[in-house]
């Protein structure tokens, strides 16, 4: 084996900087040697192959003499030697570290990459994801190296949301739900060779937050009906009486009610199909329309079919989620309730109706677990339009709709 380490200071201060006229490559071992110009320029060279003997030699420059010392110099060896064991190309990865170094990949460019490869094709409410990190995270850390923010510079972004700041209010369910998002960033980040930054790892939601808490609200009779009755007032605003009308009937999810369009509703063969970009599984859901509303639906569609959408428009998620939220209040009862609760009351009344809860779990669009749902695609419209008639029956829904149908 070829001795190592050969070179010293002393030599190589002799010709520093000074007319040379002796060996141009002065070799130091295990591939490093010390390149002299005649005016006595020293540069570090590394020389390597990476196809084996018979693969011609590459060299590449490691810095130049004192800048880079012979200490650096054969750290920087041991890392070229390192990357051919792994075969990596010495030059790219020294390459790729002066980029890092010289436009190093920011918080904000991290969770960005995450929106647009993974959020964007994998998660319906990308935008909400978004929202909070340009709120909560970018006009803190966003224009920082993500390698060099610390665990403790996270944190401090978290215990903004959970303990409130200025005028808002304490959200520790939302500081939960950004670190979730943020910590599902850089894992996605570092496994894809994008930036690698382990300061997340060790924590989990209660570190910095709360859970959000498992939903189990189911509205009374009293409460449902007094809703239905609510939406009839003149003072509720068109759009809102619809959505919620649809909701209640067809147990759907805001989102399929909210973006539905004229062309998913198959009035021929009494079918809405929500396509797979508007369900939250990705999956197509077909729900059958029960015959009894179909005048009330056709108005409907007259009403709204020259915007082509069912609700005579399409309104953002955010502001339909709190008109949702407001209304428990505004109808006196005693606790909080949420659209999508609604689906909740929907299933637990059917059960009570006698639906068996496999068919209760395809009108709610529900993705089927196991064999059965890889197997079985039945749509089951007999039993579907079966439940429904006994839903609208126990709603006593076809007489509450005997009205004007209401739009903006």
């Amino acid at each position: 084996m070829s001795a190592i380490n050969k070179l010293s200071d002393k030599f190589l201060k002799s010709v520093n900087g000074k007319p040379y006229d002796g060996q141009k490559v002065v070799a130091d071992g295990a591939g490093l040697s010390a390149r002299i110009s005649a005016n006595g320029k020293i540069s570090w060279v590394y020389r390597y192959r990476l196809g084996g003997r018979k693969s011609n030699p590459k060299w590449v420059t490691l810095g130049t003499y004192p800048d880079t010392s012979i200490k650096q110099a054969r750290e920087k060896r041991d890392d070229c030697r390192e990357w051919l064991n792994n075969n990596a190309d010495p030059a790219i990865e020294i390459q790729l570290a002066k980029e890092k170094r010289e436009k190093p990949i920011t918080v904000e460019d991290a969770l960005e990459y995450w929106l647009v490869e993974y959020a964007e094709e994998h998660r319906k409410n990308y935008e909400k994801h978004r929202a909070q990190f340009k709120r909560h995270i970018y006009p803190y850390i966003g224009s920082l190296p993500v390698e060099m923010v610390s665990t403790a510079m996270w944190c401090s972004c978290f215990d903004r949301i959970r303990k409130g700041q200025g005028k808002r209010k304490p959200a520790p369910v939302a500081a939960g739900l950004v670190f979730q998002g943020c910590k599902q960033s850089l894992v996605f980040c570092r496994k894809r060779g994008f930036v690698e930054s382990h300061a997340l790892d060790d924590l989990i939601i209660s570190d910095v937050g709360k859970k959000q808490a498992k939903k189990d609200r189911v509205l009374t009779e009293d409460e449902l009906f007094s809703l239905i009755e609510h939406t009839k007032s003149d003072k509720f605003p068109d759009y809102y009486r619809n959505l919620i009308l649809l909701l209640v009937i067809f147990g759907a999810r805001t989102q399929e009610v909210r973006m539905s369009t004229w062309d998913e509703w198959d009035f021929d063969n009494l079918v809405w199909t929500v396509p797979k970009a508007n369900s939250k599984t990705a999956e197509k859901i077909m729900r059958p329309i029960p015959q009894a509303l179909l005048p009330w639906l056709l108005e409907l569609k007259f009403s709204t079919q020259r915007t082509g959408y069912v609700l005579g428009g399409l309104k953002r998620s955010e502001p339909v989620s709190q008109f949702g939220r407001k209304q428990w209040k505004q109808l006196g009862h005693k606790e909080p309730w949420t659209l999508h609760d609604l689906r909740r009351t929907m299933a637990t009344k059917l059960n009570d109706l006698g639906v068996h809860p496999h068919i209760a779990d395809h009108l709610l669009g529900h993705t089927i677990s196991g064999v059965s749902g890889i197997y079985n695609r039945s749509q089951y419209f007999p039993e579907k339009i079966e439940a429904l008639d006994k839903w609208l029956s126990y709603l006593n829904m076809v007489d509450r709709l005997k009205r004007d149908v209401k739009v903006n």
